[in-house]
């Protein structure tokens, strides 16, 4: 039996580390985004709490190598993840967190150790700390729920990440089954627990799955038909220009035309050109040379102003 739970407590560190890894390519994303968007920042705080808690349970308990191991690497990931999650947060919602790790991961971690080592002695310690525990697990496993509430409202499941969901609910029935095995009630009731949590969590990604696909697909749909009416819009306005560009050109031929044909009329005739003449030289004549009458018309033809005795 007690190989049985060494195997059973070895595969459950594999996948607890998996759980804990699960949000490494949800942290990539807020870090290239440089933004954690709807993400929540509660399941990350609470589960660093938890993680440390558990590792101090770990030295606490006799023959509690394995979850010391893997409680203390899911508390370095943790850590990790919050830290994260506190510099790319908004404003409002990083007052907040930063809240809640200073009351939680510091202050209440710190007064649990400093409770139990110097008030608490014997099997009592390792009873105490073992209900902490089991009470944050649930916490742990019910966090998400805040995020199934915002898959409900939202018809999405973009900020509830499958794998985390899926190794939450793996790792639960794994260490419900090593508890069973090694009679520990304190992990084995959390766990319990987890395992209904993460079902649920499970049946919900399922359920919203294929309305985020319609929804995505709707949304494809409706920005390529307003791309399509941009693109026939422009077209319009393109030939709109066309077409007064033609009308312009056209204009311009036949003013154009107008001009050539004003610089192409015929010259004045020589008879008109003499009356032109005649007309312009009686204008230039002294009033004496008007009333004398000696002027000759052949003398207008020639332009002279000759007088005469």
């Amino acid at each position: 039996m007690a190989s049985l739970s060494f195997i059973i407590g070895i595969i459950g560190n594999i996948i607890s580390i998996l759980v804990f890894a699960s949000p490494i390519g949800t942290f990539k994303g807020v870090v290239k985004k440089k933004s954690t968007e709807n993400y929540k920042g509660l399941p990350y705080i609470t589960t660093l709490l938890s993680t440390s808690l558990w590792t101090f349970y770990g030295i606490l308990k006799p023959g509690g190598l394995l979850i010391l191991t893997v409680n203390g690497a899911g508390a370095v990931l943790q850590f990790i993840y919050v830290t994260l999650f506190l510099i790319y947060a908004p404003r409002d919602i990083k007052v907040k967190s930063m809240k809640l790790v200073a009351i939680l991961d510091v202050g209440f971690l710190g007064a649990v150790i400093a409770v139990t080592m110097l008030t608490i002695h014997g099997s009592l310690r390792l009873t105490f700390v073992g209900i902490l525990c089991a009470a944050l697990t649930i916490g742990m496993y019910a966090a998400p729920l805040a995020v199934m509430r915002t898959v409900i409202k939202t018809t999405s499941v973009e900020y509830m990440p499958f794998f985390l969901s899926f190794f939450l609910f793996l790792n639960a029935g794994v260490w419900s089954v090593y508890a069973l095995l090694v009679k520990d009630i304190f992990i084995g009731v959390p766990n319990a627990i987890g395992f209904i949590l993460g079902s649920a969590q499970l049946i919900l990604y399922l359920v919203y799955k294929n309305k985020s696909s319609s929804a995505k697909s709707k949304d494809e749909m409706e920005a390529e038909e307003e791309e399509e009416e941009e693109e026939g819009s422009a077209h319009l306005v393109k030939t709109s220009i066309e077409m007064q560009d033609l009308d312009d050109h056209h204009d311009l031929k036949s003013t154009n035309r107008n001009l050539n044909k004003g610089r192409s009329l015929p010259k004045p005739s020589v008879s008109r050109q003499y009356s032109i003449n005649k007309i312009m030289k009686t204008f230039s004549l002294h009033p004496y040379e008007l009333n004398s009458g000696s002027l000759h018309e052949n003398d207008v033809e020639n332009g002279s102003t000759k007088d005469h005795p």
